[in-house]
């Protein structure tokens, strides 16, 4: 009797998750594996539950490669949220007669694989392959996480057009990105676009005043209306919402928690928050500029991948079938190189919190610099003479007004 596979997809949904599912699929049945796929991530297998599994032949897969979503839908269950979850999992996965599991997904899909290899590491091979449109996972040579460059690809096609709107209507746009805590896709969005201005929580290193986000906003307006423009879009990272001082963050709408103890960024609506915030400021200083909030996230997830997704994932697909085949387990697949390199789930966790470490973006780059320097936004030397008065003289705005912009460079990184 050949030994068995288990394909699963954990966590939001992502470009390219197809392409993963067809080719770790199509190469082990080439090995001479049968195929499962496991529907909806570890939400069945948490309850012991090992029905919501379907054979997975070439003739299934052959041509999923290019469609956005998930052929096998996904979950954001926590198969470790305790003893008897884990427990139920292993069990299932036993009982399902697996020989090697393939966990596509995030952090948090990586955490319940690193919890569940250590626990069956004496007959279950597991691998992870990883997915985040967020692009935070510590991949070797600073590699980006598959479907991260078709959701920038998408969002940067939006933000265009948001930009042409803003210019024709004359009105500002606050676009919120997904990217829980990094930045790199609102970064990434925006440098590609041309967009106004990018905020990010990497921009500051410890907790934040809702005003400070606010004043960053508003600067660029201000900076904006001096050189004769009242449009532009300012891309905000939602991960923005978990830098704010706990005070401030309790005392926004809609605060809850996910399996994972994270909190749901989607049910926090930041775009209305920030909106009505940056409109009180504005109308503080007399200024009549129209701003709108837009999210961006959903749209993006289950985009047909761009062919450097379709690419990528074919080959991390294939990596983490010869990688399980050779003898390996409890490792990511990534490519470095040209080449499939697994990194040990160990070498994911970090040890003073137990979970998977988080890859921020690096202000102090060329690649963020050069961002930062086609930004529109208040700079130190805007809020000195001989900068100062000039800036105000354009802008319209009291000398005074101007110079409350100076706590901005005391809060940002």
């Amino acid at each position: 009797m050949a030994e068995r596979l288990g394909i699963l997809v954990g966590g939001g949904p992502a470009p390219g998750i197809n392409g993963v599912i067809a080719s770790a699929a199509i190469e082990a049945i080439k090995c001479g594996l049968d195929v499962v796929g496991i529907y909806d991530g570890y939400e069945h297998l948490a309850e012991g539950d090992i029905s919501a599994v379907t054979p997975l032949r070439i003739e299934d897969v052959s041509r999923i490669h290019g469609s956005g979503g998930s052929l096998l839908r996904t979950s954001r269950t926590n198969p470790a949220k305790d003893d008897a979850t884990l427990t139920h999992c292993v069990s299932a996965l036993r009982s399902l007669g697996l020989r090697y599991l393939v966990c596509i997904g995030g952090d948090d899909t990586t955490y319940g694989a690193s919890r569940i290899a250590s626990k069956t590491e004496e007959w279950l091979g597991v691998v992870t392959v990883p997915k985040t449109i967020d692009n935070d996972l510590p991949l070797p040579e600073n590699a980006p996480t598959f479907g991260y460059e078709t959701a920038r690809s998408v969002g940067t096609e939006i933000v265009e057009n948001l930009m042409e709107d803003a210019r024709t209507a004359s009105r500002w746009y606050l676009a919120v990105t997904m990217g829980r805590k990094s930045g790199s896709l609102a970064l990434g969005i925006c440098k590609a676009a041309g967009g106004t201005l990018a905020v990010i929580p990497e921009e500051f290193p410890g907790d934040v005043d809702l005003s400070v986000l606010v004043d960053t906003i508003v600067g660029a307006i201000v900076k904006r209306r001096a050189s004769g423009r009242d449009f532009g879009v300012a891309v905000v990272a939602e991960g923005l919402i978990e830098k704010l001082a706990p005070g401030e963050l309790a005392e926004l709408p809609g605060v809850t928690k996910d399996a994972y103890n994270n909190v749901r960024l989607a049910d926090i609506p930041i775009g209305f928050v920030l909106r009505d915030a940056v409109r009180r400021r504005l109308k503080e200083l007399h200024f009549g500029e129209t701003v709108v909030h837009k999210d961006i996230g959903y749209e993006l997830r289950c985009a047909r991948p761009v062919p450097f997704d379709l690419d990528y994932t074919r080959t991390l697909g294939y990596g983490a079938v010869r990688y399980l085949l050779g003898g390996g387990s409890g490792a990511l697949v990534a490519l470095a190189g040209g080449r499939i390199v697994p990194v040990t789930l160990a070498e994911l966790v970090d040890p003073a919190t137990g979970k998977i470490r988080t890859r921020l973006v690096d202000v102090t780059t060329e690649s963020y610099q050069v961002a930062r320097t086609y930004m529109i936004r208040l700079e130190p030397e805007d809020v000195r003479e001989p900068h100062l008065s000039s800036l105000a003289a354009h802008a319209g705005i009291p000398i005074d007004e101007l110079r409350r912009f100076e706590r901005l460079f005391h809060s940002s990184a």
